[in-house]
């Protein structure tokens, strides 16, 4: 009889563990970030960035749009908008919504590639949404000052050309990087002038024991001289479980460091 209570017991704690991971990986939640950084032109006062990645076969919840509608200046779409069996409509739908929010811009992940790649990119052109593959974006503020928005096609695949993205960007101008994979920071030169890498791809490890996990857990940290943002993402690869890496997405504000010296 105890081994039985025994067993009865591991079951429903095994239920519970289960129902608790499923939570974690289908959370919807927006983290507020405020990033400031020393060099970031003033007369572009704060820029509001909604950054998603890695929503794989997850379906944005409505929830999330509302969060961020009317806050973020830009959207963009980090890599691993879908995977093999994704339907293309469900990839569509998630289009549409994120377009809601503000102009979209996108960067190739590996999992994208699973899906038919011509076929995705006749989907984001037709949504007017501006895939950067190795190429560059430029901003500019009312009194001249110059943002770039640099975006490198996935590194894993080896179709990463940071250099051309750099030479697609004008001399001058504050740089921000979008790469699907944050290992791309070990390719960053002084001499680019990226202050700012966005990325996900690592899930934050997805499933962390006892907080171990096949790679870190997301966040921003100091890679290399530059500021690296990697996110959790919103979805997950394999089984749809979490522990201890919730999905994540960002609204980001960057403005100037108001440390910086004169």
């Amino acid at each position: 009889m105890e081994i039985i209570f025994f067993i009865l017991g591991m079951l429903l704690v095994g239920s519970f563990l289960l129902l608790y991971m499923y939570r974690q990986a289908f959370a919807d939640r927006v983290l507020e970030q405020e990033i400031r950084l020393m060099d970031f032109p003033e007369s572009f006062g704060s820029v509001k960035i909604f950054f998603i990645s890695d929503v794989h076969k997850r379906i944005i919840q409505d929830s999330i749009i509302t969060a961020v509608k009317g806050k973020a200046d830009l959207v963009i779409i980090g890599g691993d908008l879908a995977e093999k069996g994704v339907p293309l409509e469900r990839i569509s739908a998630n289009i549409e919504k994120l377009k809601t929010i503000a102009p979209v811009f996108f960067v190739w992940g590996n999992n994208d590639y699973e899906f038919n790649s011509h076929e995705l990119d006749s989907l984001l052109y037709h949504l007017g949404v501006k895939v950067l593959d190795n190429t560059a974006v430029k901003f500019e503020s009312r009194t001249g000052d110059v943002m770039h928005i640099l975006g490198i096609d996935d590194l894993s695949l080896g179709k990463s050309r940071l250099d051309l993205a750099v030479r697609d960007a004008e001399e001058e101008g504050f740089r921000i990087l979008i790469s699907h994979n944050p290992a791309i920071a070990h390719s960053i030169k002084p001499e680019y002038g990226i202050r700012l890498v966005l990325s996900g791809h690592t899930h934050g490890g997805q499933i962390r024991i006892f907080g171990f996990g096949p790679y870190e857990l997301g966040g921003i940290k100091e890679k290399n001289g530059v500021t690296v943002l990697t996110s959790n993402g919103y979805g997950t690869t394999g089984v749809p479980l979490r522990l201890g890496a919730r999905a994540e997405t960002h609204l980001i504000t960057l403005v100037t460091d108001s440390r910086r010296a004169d």
